[in-house]
């Protein structure tokens, strides 16, 4: 890890933080004892509302890094929202709303309150209206309650950019500036992203102050474990070569990324018809329904979730036993951020990537040589069994 350029690399616990009795109650039955980098990084400047840009791989605890000070930092009798996280998904909202609440376990008095597209806003309002201290929202959703005048934000300290390049990607910078405007009480603002864009620059040049920058790099101790295969089949031949891997691995809990949602569609009926459950998941499909299909997947009624990269992150899905690319990512980013979703929690996990034609091949070849990624070749045999392939 890096803190302002210099390497540093001091294990902490979260008992070396100065975290009170309640924080240290709730971290503890999480079962967590020693911070992840960029826990230990962040924490420390959050808790003196210095402002902090921090580059750190998906999955390593960034939630933790700062939500841990905002629930410190939080007046359990004040009124006010003091406190707001925006993401770029409704999925990793909820999944950091879901983190908070349970950091605020024995922090009695501490609310919080998920705004997000796709749900009634009348069942957001009666939630604001037991004066919730931390919000937790997509841009786009919390200005149509600036806009109605259920939400006030004067009041806030604390206001944390999650997945900022991202977010900032899908078109939301007109928001974000918005709403970082009506804050003037805010104290300090962090940027936790994967990676730094021109355009997460651009807020941090005009919305912080001499920002701690934390840079955590994927090494071995964080990099995820991630068995990388390439497999070379014609088209009409991915299903069956989909199902024929996840017999030969075992896999109970699968995610297939497809480009379009067409394809998502499709392949979770081909699936259906060789008697695999699954569904899709894209966004086209009503929230009501993809938070539905999310529930029964991480309950194990599906085995195999057939996504776009809208589901790419922020999915609170840590267990994934592989990870399919049935088609090649169009950009590297989608790539890594796919792979990602298997091999968290120290768990190994495994990623095929099938590849049906010379644009696909290019492409896979591209990834690899941009992101550092091993993808190693393979095939089926005759006997139907994976072994070592040639380029």
């Amino acid at each position: 890890m890096e803190i302002n350029g210099k390497v540093v690399n001091d294990q902490v616990r979260y008992a070396d933080l100065g975290l009170s009795p309640e924080l240290m109650r709730a971290i503890d039955k999480k079962g967590y004892v020693q911070a992840t980098p960029v826990q230990g990084g962040a924490i420390p400047y959050f808790m003196e509302y210095k402002d902090v840009i921090a580059k750190a791989p998906t999955g390593t605890g960034k939630t933790f890094a700062f939500g841990i000070p905002m629930v410190e930092h939080i007046d359990p009798e004040s009124r006010d929202v003091l406190g707001l996280v925006l993401a770029p998904t409704r999925e990793l909202a909820i999944q950091i709303r879901d983190e908070l609440r349970d950091l605020c376990a024995f922090k009695e008095g501490v609310r919080t309150v998920c705004l997000y597209g796709g749900q009634p806003i009348d069942k957001q309002i009666t939630q604001l209206k037991k004066d919730p201290q931390i919000v937790v929202a997509t841009p786009g959703r919390l200005m149509d309650h600036v806009k109605r005048r259920t939400v006030r934000l004067d009041k806030v300290q604390t206001v944390v950019l999650d997945e900022a390049d991202r977010m900032l990607d899908m078109g939301f910078i007109k928001d974000v500036t918005r709403i970082l405007d009506l804050m003037p009480k805010r104290r300090n603002l962090g940027l936790f992203s994967a990676t730094i864009s021109r355009e997460v620059m651009d807020i941090s040049w005009v919305y912080q102050r001499d920002p701690v920058e934390i840079t955590v790099r994927a090494d071995e101790e964080n990099k995820p474990d991630i068995t990388q295969y390439r497999l070379d089949v014609e088209r009409n031949e991915k299903v069956d070569t989909m199902v024929r891997l996840m017999e030969i691995g075992g896999y109970d809990r699968v995610i297939a990324f497809c480009n379009t949602k067409n394809m998502t569609d499709r392949l979770a009926g081909l699936l259906r018809m060789r008697h695999i459950t699954c569904e899709p998941i894209h966004g086209d499909i009503q929230q009501r329904v993809r938070e539905k299909t999310l529930q029964k997947f991480r309950e194990g009624q599906l085995r195999v979730l057939a996504a776009t990269d809208v589901a790419a992150r922020g999915l609170d899905i840590d267990d994934v036993d592989a990870v399919f690319n049935y088609d090649v990512p169009d950009e590297n980013e989608y790539y890594i951020h796919r792979i990602g979703r298997t091999g968290r929690a120290k768990r190994h996990g495994v990623a095929f990537s099938l590849v049906s034609n010379i644009t696909e091949g290019i492409r896979l070849d591209d990834i690899q040589k941009n992101t550092g990624n091993n993808i190693q070749y393979v095939h089926l045999n005759a006997q139907g069994e994976l072994e070592p392939g040639k380029k």
